[in-house]
């Protein structure tokens, strides 16, 4: 990720989304005719003639507003503009000069940074020409664009690349560990991300519903670098259907596929509900890693924030999870609170265990031991054949992938899989990742078989 960074600012329903789509050259930013529809920052790399650096899309800026959910979205692009070092201020070329874009000109005369006047919607010579009523604000050239066709892009990105510092880039390394925030609506998920970072990065709201993209952050601890990915709300599909947040849980269920680790924050006030295991389910068919994070907990014991929390709630919250919870029995339990900090860091520190074992490899040699151990001490044996494991391998990892060579794939009963696994997990426990069997067919099994029978 390039440490230039470029702020897209404007009113809302300028199109600054899709400028940001087109600069970045993919639909990332939700695009709708409906104002206010980007509400956090939204950060993307982008690429022009042999330069590096990452685009920031914002809310639009209402600057008279006092819903504090409006205050909050100026305030995130007010903070994008501080980190700026090239700002893309966006105007409606067709509508022209309109008094909320002469104020947030004025905020813009403040900033420290060039500022580019990105006329939008100019998809005929007339506007084009028009646009230049622009030159008004006296805060930097004027570049008519259309957004959506195009047109007048590279030359807007011939100047922005111009306008940025010289500086070298840093790159997020293969090593960094992708952790999806994800869980029902209003369960704290930008809390818990807030509290680990100490900073307001994204927005957080008593609001359902209040997070619609997917906001990445890089971040660093004990000298291991995370990706921490904050996602929408995840509802069932049917309450959705047609709707804006229909596509955000898309982008969410985007940010599982891209994740190593899923961190499923469940409201430990409101306690397990479906929404929950439909989350938990949709990580685990991802095969991604997995992490329970029980937020809220400072409501449900009152002695949590005193360093004596009661052993008897835990244990029974942690019953309750596996229990209704099997099928990611793998992953590890943490209670914490995002208003508090109880808890906080670890549930990063479990996440980032969890993703070094979904990527950890267990040699071939040691992995043939285990599982020749298990068959010689639980045979399996099926209408008077018995079933035969030539050779095991990893084939693949993240998530780790074993592949079992057998003489007949029909005698692998799944509960002598898990058997399998567990003997497995009793070695190398893996807590946090998936481990997936595989059965194949050994070549030459077959007649291995028949000179057997002879």
């Amino acid at each position: 990720m390039s440490t230039s960074l470029v702020a897209i600012v404007g009113r809302p329903n300028v199109g600054k989304s899709t400028l940001f789509n087109r600069l970045v050259g993919k639909r990332i930013a939700i695009v709708e005719d409906t104002p206010g529809i980007t509400r956090d920052r939204l950060y993307a790399p982008c690429d022009w003639q042999g330069r590096s650096f990452t685009v920031i899309d914002t809310g639009g800026i209402v600057l008279d507003d006092r819903d504090p959910l409006t205050s909050q979205v100026r305030r995130q692009a007010e903070i994008a503009i501080e980190e700026a070092d090239v700002v893309l201020f966006m105007v409606d070329a067709p509508e022209g000069i309109l008094d909320a874009d002469r104020e947030i000109a004025d905020v813009l005369r403040r900033a420290a940074c060039p500022i580019l006047v990105v006329a939008n919607k100019a998809d005929n010579r007339r506007i084009e020409t028009d646009a230049a009523e622009f030159h008004e604000f006296g805060i930097g050239p004027v570049y008519p664009v259309s957004s959506v066709h195009g047109h007048g892009i590279a030359e807007l990105l011939d100047a922005t690349v111009a306008a940025l510092p010289v500086e070298e880039s840093a790159t997020e390394d293969d090593e960094t560990a992708r952790i999806a925030i994800v869980g029902r609506p209003n369960v704290g998920k930008s809390s818990l991300i807030n509290s680990l970072l100490g900073a307001d990065r994204v927005i957080v709201s008593d609001i359902p519903g209040t997070t619609r993209d997917a906001i990445d952050t890089l971040v660093e601890h004990d000298g291991q670098r995370a990706l921490l990915i904050d996602t929408a709300g995840i509802r069932r599909a049917g309450k959705i259907q047609g709707s804006v947040e229909f596509y955000t849980v898309l982008r969410a269920r985007s940010a599982i596929e891209r994740a190593h680790v899923g961190v499923v924050v469940i409201d430990g006030n409101a306690g397990l509900l479906d929404g929950d295991l439909r989350v938990a389910g949709l990580v685990h068919e991802a095969g991604r890693g997995c992490v329970l994070a029980v937020n809220k907990w400072d409501l449900v014991d009152p002695y949590s924030d005193s360093g004596r929390p009661t052993r008897g709630l835990i244990q029974q919250m942690s019953r309750e999870l596996s229990d209704r919870l099997p099928f990611v029995a793998y992953a590890p339990h943490v209670f914490c609170s995002a208003v508090s900090g109880l808890g906080v860091l670890d549930v990063l520190d479990t996440a980032l265990e969890a993703a070094a074992n979904h990527a950890m490899r267990i040699p071939t040699g040691e992995l043939n031991r285990l599982i020749h151990a298990a068959i010689e001490e639980r045979p399996r044996t099926h209408h008077g054949r018995r079933l035969r494991i030539y050779y095991a391998t990893m084939a693949r990892v993240q998530p780790p992938v074993i592949v079992l060579f057998v003489n007949d794939p029909e005698l692998v009963h799944f509960s002598y899989l898990r058997y399998l696994e567990n003997r497995i997990r009793e070695a190398y426990p893996l807590p946090g990742t998936p481990l997936v069997l595989r059965i194949r067919r050994a070549s030459g099994a077959l007649d291995d078989e028949k000179s057997r029978k002879r």
